[in-house]
Parts: C-alpha cells; sequence; structure tokens
C-alpha cells in the first residue's frame, strides 16, 4: 500500500474489516453490525452511487438521525471519493434546499421519516442523481428513490474504489450555521482529519506510519477496543467526530433509536452494551442525565464508562462533580473546538479534581490573539480569539471572503480563528469568554453572554439560563436573561440579580429577567441567540427600537 493512502479513511477502515471481522463495529437497539458486514454493506452503496454516474470529489447529503446507516454512509463516500456532507434533521424545506444547493449535492441519502420533506423539494433540487432511502421500519420505497438495504446487501468483501482511486486530499464537509448566519461548509481532507482524529489513541496515524505495525496493534487490542456512544447527533461535529475517531481504533459505534434525547435510554444502553466512552454536549445533555440518576440512584451499573467527552456548549462545574460522585473512576473531558478548529484546549476532571466552569488547557498548537494579531500574555487581562495553527481546515466551501477572515495568514502563518474569545490566566491555562458575535456592549464594556449564564445556571431556582442584549437608550445595550426556571418555582428578580453580582462585576448583572417554561436547545446543545433576543424585545416593548 503506497503511502498516499495511509491518511485515509476508506483504507484505515478497510483494514480493520479484515482485521476484526465479525467483531461489533455497530450496534443500535438490538441491531448488530460486524466489522466485515460494515464494510460490505459501504461497499453496495458505493457501487450504487457510482452506476448513477457520480464524479471524483461529489458531494453526498445524509439527511439521518443517529443510526448505523450514518456511518455506512460516511464509509461508502470515502470509499468512492466522494465528499460526505452533514445534514439538519431540524432544517425546514428552504433551508434543505439552501445547504444542498450550496454543497452541490449529487446523492441524498435519507431515512424514511423524512420522506415527505424529500418529495416536497427534489424537483427543485437537479444536480441530484440518486435518493437513497432507508426505511428502519421495512415501509415501500417511493419509486423516485433506491432503496438503502437493497442495494447495500448487493455489497461483496471486493473493496471498491472509483475509477479515479483514492487521494488523502478527499474531503469531508462540515456544515454549520445557526446562529453564526447561513450554514457554510468547512471543508476538511483526509489527510489533516486522519491524524487529529487519532491523535489520542494507543498508535496515531501519521504519515511516517509503518502500517504493518499499525495493524498489529489492532489486532492486539482486539475485543478491548473502545465501544462508543455518541449521544450528540451524529449530523453535528461533536458527535461524528468522536465516531469516526473511534473507528479509527477499530472500536464500536452505540447509538440510540429514537429522534429525542431520552436519558434512561442512554443510561440503559450504556449498561448494556458495556460503552466505555460517551460524547454529550455540555450541560444540556449532562443536567438531564444528572436528574435521572438522582432520581434512581441504585438503577444502573455504569462501571464500563472510562471517560464522557463533551465539546461545543459549556460544561459546568458543579454539574461534573455530581455525575463523578456516580461515576468516580471515569475521566471527563471537556473539549475546547468547533467545526472549524480542533483542539483549542481541554479540560480534563475526576474524582480527585473537578476543573473551573469553562477553564481550559491550551492544546499543542493553540494559541489566543488579539484583534491586531499579538499572542495574549498570561496574566496580561487582554481579551484574545482562540484558535489553532498547523492542523486545520482548508476553509469554508465557495466562500473565499469569509475564509479569508476565519483563516488568516498572519506574519507567513496560517491560523484558524473561529471566534471564540478568552483571557489567558497568568498560569497559562485560558478562561473561555464566549462568540465575539453574540457579544454585548453595555456601556463601553464587552460582555460575553456564557459567563453570565454559567452564573445564572447556579442559582438554586434555575435550570437553564441566555443572556442576550437588548436596545438601551443610556448604556446602548442592556442585558436581559431569559431562564428556564425549576418547576414550580418562580425566581424573584432582584435576588436573581443579586445572586449574579455576587460572583461577576455588576456591569455584567441583567437589568431584567424573563422567565419561559423552557428554552429548548436544538440537538446539539446550541441556543438559537436571534430568537430569544426578539423574544426579550418583545416583552420589553423594545419592538421598534
Amino acid at each position: 500500500m503506497s503511502n498516499t493512502s495511509i491518511l485515509h479513511f476508506a483504507d484505515r477502515w478497510e483494514d480493520l474489516a479484515s482485521i476484526r471481522g465479525a467483531q461489533m463495529a455497530q450496534a443500535h437497539g438490538d441491531l448488530v453490525v460486524g466489522w466485515d458486514e460494515f464494510n460490505r454493506r459501504a461497499n453496495g452503496l458505493a457501487a450504487a452511487m457510482l452506476d448513477a454516474g457520480v464524479a471524483q470529489q461529489d458531494k453526498v447529503a445524509q439527511y439521518f438521525h443517529n443510526g448505523p446507516e450514518y456511518l455506512q454512509g460516511v464509509f461508502a463516500a470515502f470509499k468512492a471519493s466522494l465528499v460526505p456532507v452533514n445534514t439538519n434533521y431540524r432544517y425546514t424545506d428552504d433551508e434543505l434546499l439552501y445547504l444542498w444547493d450550496n454543497a452541490d449535492a449529487t446523492v441524498i441519502m435519507f431515512g424514511a421519516e423524512f420522506t415527505e420533506n424529500v418529495d416536497r423539494i427534489r424537483d427543485r433540487l437537479p444536480k441530484v442523481k440518486l435518493f437513497l432511502r432507508s426505511a428502519a421500519d421495512g415501509s415501500p420505497c417511493p419509486d423516485w428513490a433506491t432503496d438503502w438495504d437493497t442495494v447495500a446487501a448487493t455489497g461483496t468483501d471486493d473493496n471498491l474504489q472509483g475509477p479515479w482511486g483514492r487521494s488523502p486530499d478527499d474531503r469531508w464537509f462540515l456544515y454549520t450555521g445557526g446562529t453564526t448566519g447561513m450554514p457554510k461548509g468547512v471543508m476538511w481532507d483526509n489527510r489533516t482529519l486522519v491524524q487529529l482524529c487519532s491523535r489520542t489513541h494507543t498508535m496515531p496515524i501519521t504519515d511516517d506510519i509503518d502500517l504493518d505495525v499499525w495493524r498489529s496493534v489492532m489486532d492486539e487490542i482486539g475485543e478491548r477496543a473502545v465501544r462508543s456512544l455518541p449521544g450528540a447527533p451524529l449530523m453535528h461535529g461533536t458527535g461524528q467526530i468522536t465516531a469516526i475517531g473511534a473507528l479509527l481504533q477499530g472500536g464500536a459505534i452505540v447509538t440510540l433509536p429514537g429522534a429525542r434525547l431520552d436519558v434512561e435510554q442512554l443510561l440503559d444502553t450504556c449498561e448494556q452494551r458495556r460503552v466505555n466512552a460517551v460524547a454529550i454536549v455540555g450541560d444540556a445533555f449532562a443536567r438531564p442525565i444528572l436528574a435521572a440518576l438522582d432520581a434512581e440512584p441504585e438503577r444502573w451499573d455504569l462501571s464500563s464508562i472510562v471517560t464522557i467527552v463533551s465539546s461545543g456548549a459549556m460544561w459546568s462545574q458543579p454539574v461534573k462533580a455530581r455525575l463523578l460522585e456516580y461515576m468516580p473512576t471515569m475521566i471527563i473531558l471537556d473539549a475546547l473546538g468547533s467545526s472549524e478548529a480542533l483542539g483549542m484546549g481541554a479540560s480534563y476532571s475526576s474524582a480527585a479534581t473537578v476543573n473551573e466552569t469553562a477553564k481550559f488547557t491550551l492544546g499543542e498548537n493553540a494559541v489566543v490573539l488579539t484583534e491586531d494579531g499579538r499572542r495574549v500574555a498570561p496574566g496580561s487581562g487582554e481579551i484574545g480569539r482562540v484558535g489553532v495553527e498547523g492542523l486545520m481546515p482548508i476553509g469554508y466551501y465557495k466562500d473565499e471572503v469569509k475564509t479569508a477572515a476565519t483563516f488568516p495568514t498572519l506574519d507567513g502563518v496560517r491560523y484558524s480563528l473561529p471566534g471564540d474569545w478568552a483571557t489567558v490566566e497568568a498560569d497559562g491555562t485560558i478562561t473561555l469568554l464566549g462568540r465575539g458575535s453574540v457579544c454585548i456592549n453595555t456601556g463601553g464594556e464587552k460582555v460575553f453572554p456564557e459567563e453570565v449564564e454559567e452564573t445564572l445556571k447556579t442559582h438554586p431556582d434555575i435550570v437553564d439560563a441566555i443572556a442576550v442584549g437588548v436596545p438601551d437608550e443610556r448604556f446602548g445595550q442592556a442585558i436581559v436573561a431569559v431562564v428556564e426556571p425549576i418547576v414550580g418555582t418562580e425566581p424573584d428578580t432582584d435576588e436573581v440579580i443579586a445572586h449574579v453580582k455576587t460572583t461577576l462585576a455588576s456591569y455584567k448583572a441583567p437589568r431584567h429577567i424573563l422567565a419561559v417554561p423552557s428554552l429548548t436547545r436544538a440537538p446539539n446543545g446550541k441556543i438559537d441567540y436571534k430568537r430569544w433576543t426578539a423574544h426579550a424585545r418583545e416583552q420589553l416593548g423594545l419592538i421598534d427600537v
């Protein structure tokens, strides 16, 4: 095998299929898929796409809830040198059209539950050559689509490639959007992503790896390979990157049936499948898990869990500490990263030491740069953007302007600076402040919503909170807290504001407290700042301001 294929997911997974054989690669409810079957099904899917007339590096959109189809589709796309494209299953018709048109998708893979959605817009997708539909419930496939199981079942052990072969330059797209505007396709190549995803493994995969040694190590690991459960959606970076990284170790991916987070099902599955690693998104997942454990503390045996990993949202220190009471031997990894920059920082907690909320150790290639491009000196009190140098994405698909802004070259060094702001403490750790795009300017002072929100969530009557800025005649903007109280409670405005002032400077305290039944976070734990800013303006009579 030549060096050109060392850093390619398809080549590594095909090797692992030959090593692992029938050992579990995927589990979903009662369904178990071995590594050999995982490989065969991906071969069948890849053949169907090539037969449809796709070209090298054509884009393959995946429109699924979590399940075995998702990663089989990724594998198939990589085999044929095609580009997997994630799709947010909460999108409306117009949002789907925008995403798939922007990505130039020629194949749409989708679950049966989304058939009506795809049918409504398929006539407006002239670039699409193939609709691949998976139906776990066995429902009939419409005549305009191709049945997933039929083509997957045609796969053999003969590994398939397109006539153009494979390259470590083959791409993987991660579309990101939400509060940051229209979705943007972050372009990663196999070379970079394989190296990043394997960094914490027994044997990291680099361009000079001895493949024979690597294969022997994978063979020796055998049944001890990691079993990873992505509690977060595979359509988002946290879920999918942790999953493809676990597969690079020859591990197994355990997914949960159902479209919504069911913490009892999650804990049941961890116990039944002896899961070692769980991927979540901060407090949005951790708080419900903790509530279930508090309600039935003796119900689950979670001794198999070695680590819980989170990225993409704040994970508060008190919640980490309480979870460690139930699983005292595990390690908590709170990772600071984004779709555009992996490995910006990490915070490790154990039963012995629980690190502070939003405080991270800088990653190996991480930087914090001021607005004029200087590195923030530890202990200086300056604020800068967190980013990385070295291994990073190519840029945004078809958007040179945004690429130049996020991936600047300063003094001959290229950086990825996604927009997270932080200070660097005297000991070299960083304290994350939040995204500049939702920063509140009140009286000339910059206030990052996340630090206000984390303080609000330490109030005993508050389950979740968001801080937004609204127009203010005197200060330019005033801080408003929209809070989700514990059922049956009604937080006192003055008392909550005083609570915030015990931890933060007075100018960071909200001027108004608005209670709502639920803040309704997205499946990845993200919050819609635009929606709640509009809600605050409306409630305060500021619509026309």
